[in-house]
């Protein structure tokens, strides 16, 4: 079973730049990756913040948090 990567952001100009560059970058072959926008699915903020992403861009890669440039807080995709 391959290491989980979810990409969490809200769509912006910097979540679509760092989705571009961050996400381009992983080896596929090597992990699973998942791209969540939480401007369109606000239900998994919740889950984001269990995890500890405060902002977005965001990639959480096996369970560690890597915040990516600053594009909105979750307080405010809710």
């Amino acid at each position: 079973m391959k290491p989980k990567a979810v990409f969490y952001h809200a769509g912006c100009p910097v979540c679509r730049s760092a989705e571009s560059a961050v996400v381009g970058a992983l080896d596929r072959s090597r992990f699973d990756v998942e791209i969540v926008h939480l401007g369109s699915d606000k239900a998994r903020i919740a889950e984001a913040e269990t995890l500890g992403v405060k902002s977005v861009p965001a990639l959480v890669l096996e369970g560690r948090v890597f915040h990516i440039n600053f594009g909105a807080s979750l307080a405010d995709l809710r």
